[in-house]
């Protein structure tokens, strides 16, 4: 299983548009996510306020921020 943090906020388009992707493209048998809405942490609004919609890679760090279109999507989590 592969384990990604999806970066996002309510009420933000692009994160919208972000999260269609990754619903779109990856197999929740082989992958995990969990949105993390930086809202309610002031240390995460600071470090990703102006880049969110972003997915990280939960073992090596890796980070795709937004724009990210299918193709660097699938990789990013190495299909």
């Amino acid at each position: 299983m592969q384990n990604f943090i999806f970066f996002t906020t309510q009420g933000c388009y692009l994160c919208e548009l972000a999260e269609a992707l990754l619903v779109a493209h990856l197999d929740p048998d082989i992958h995990q996510v969990d949105a993390l809405d930086i809202a309610y942490d002031d240390q995460l609004l600071e470090s990703y306020g102006e880049r969110i919609p972003l997915i990280k890679n939960e073992v090596t760090g890796a980070e795709l921020g937004w724009p990210f279109d299918a193709g660097q999507l699938l990789d990013f989590i190495g299909q």
